[in-house]
């Protein structure tokens, strides 16, 4: 600022002169109130384009609810395909088994407030350098982890580890990237809780079965407390009949015709479930990890049950008008969330977040999504008409979107 004090005393002195002179005087005050001009706003340089937009960015995304939105068409179609990625099972391998259309696939969701990124499987891999992740829950949870295989499968394949850890794999998978030194996982416990047989004739598809709600089941429990990422969901097996114990003792039971038995909503297992699973985390002395809670995913038969002829044959979404989140899946949808809100605020005293991946909308909307009869077994040679499972690829690649999404804003949120 010296230089430009100078200026200004010169500019000052000007005007004892006239005549020719003092029009090159009167050119020169010009002159040199323009050099002013500069020197007084060069002590107070503009923020650089890029911080500018950057800042708004951030307060955009803090303001976008990336879970309300509608799905639109998408034409360029999904980020694989039944060919491309090979770690498709036949149970969701759609294409495979004949599936006429495909416009299943080329639908992409919209937030109403913002764009919801594409899913970068580099930037994914780098996220997770050197950690790891488990998927807990049902076959459903281990569709999630599938289609995470297959969106990170253009960057690079996996290790099958899993008999290094159990001899069921079908049910209990491991992966390893060397490259990135990353484990994803996925346990197997379809009520979260102890769970057994209580049918005399065995067990089947919609057999009586035992639920200790305040048990955490060890098949998962043995297992988690390593992991950085945990993704818990339960649903469909929670509509089968059950008996319910506490302390050991039966307090009710869902849909299980027994005299004298206290008549219990399947919402009442399902709450206690999570709550257990929530509160386990939370007790575990060497868990640090983020535990994600994805939403119930709702089924889509139509013609009947899944034991009775039911079906489900739409090749488009629903729109918002057509569908809304009511009745028995609002229900189980609430009931989680609930006990996430309690458990996220339990959670804080250690340190621990729980977040929410709010599924369960958006897909109420798909009912195109699923398999039907374009699907196997797992275990048979055999169609199955499934209404629960999703294709690969289809719509429940946007649950991994949504993953990445909060996975990158909690981490932004840490740094700030």
């Amino acid at each position: 600022m010296k230089a430009c004090f100078t200026d200004l005393n010169a500019k000052n002195s000007l005007h004892t002169h006239s005549n020719p002179r003092k029009v090159f005087l009167v050119t020169l005050i010009l002159i040199l109130l323009t050099i002013i001009h500069l020197c007084i706003h060069s002590s107070h340089p503009p923020l650089p384009f890029k911080k500018i937009s950057s800042s708004r960015n951030i307060e955009f995304e803090k303001k976008c609810d990336i879970f309300t939105g509608k799905w639109v068409p998408n034409p360029k179609g999904p980020y694989y395909t039944n060919t491309s990625c090979n770690l498709i099972i036949d149970q969701q391998n759609c294409m495979k088994f004949g599936r006429p259309d495909t416009e299943f696939m080329k639908w992409r969701w919209k937030p109403d407030e913002c764009e919801l990124p594409l899913f970068k499987p580099l930037q994914f891999l780098e996220l997770v350098r050197g950690k790891s992740m488990v998927f807990v829950g049902d076959s459903v949870g281990r569709n999630q982890m599938q289609s995470l295989l297959c969106l990170l499968a253009s960057v690079t394949y996996p290790e099958d580890i899993s008999y290094k850890y159990t001899s069921n794999t079908d049910y209990f998978k491991r992966w390893f990237y060397a490259d990135y030194e990353f484990t994803i996982a996925a346990l197997w416990s379809p009520f979260l809780v102890e769970a057994s047989d209580a049918d005399t004739n065995g067990h089947s598809l919609n057999s009586l079965m035992n639920l200790y709600l305040d048990k955490a089941d060890e098949a998962w429990v043995s297992e988690v407390e390593s992991f950085d990422y945990v993704i818990i969901s339960a649903g469909q097996w929670f509509f089968r009949p059950l008996i319910y114990y506490e302390k050991n003792q039966a307090v009710g039971c869902h849909n299980c015709n027994i005299q004298n038995m206290t008549a219990l909503p399947k919402y009442y297992g399902y709450r206690m479930a999570f709550r257990t699973a929530f509160r386990t985390l939370q007790r575990l002395k060497k868990y640090k990890g983020i535990t994600f809670l994805r939403t119930f995913s709702p089924s889509h038969f139509e013609n009947g049950d899944w034991n009775k002829g039911g079906n489900c044959v739409r090749t488009r979404p629903f729109t918002s008008q057509e569908m809304k989140l009511d009745g028995y899946i609002m229900e189980f949808y609430l009931t989680q969330v609930e006990e996430l809100k309690a458990a996220e605020k339990q959670g804080k005293r250690k340190g621990l977040k729980f977040v929410l991946l709010d599924t369960t909308e958006i897909m109420l909307m798909r009912p195109d999504g699923h398999p039907s009869n374009y699907g196997h077994s797992l275990h048979q040679n055999m169609t199955l008409t499934d209404c629960v499972h999703w294709c690969l690829p289809g719509p429940i690649d946007t649950w991994n979107e949504f993953l990445l999404y909060t996975m990158l804003k909690n981490e932004r949120d840490d740094v700030n």
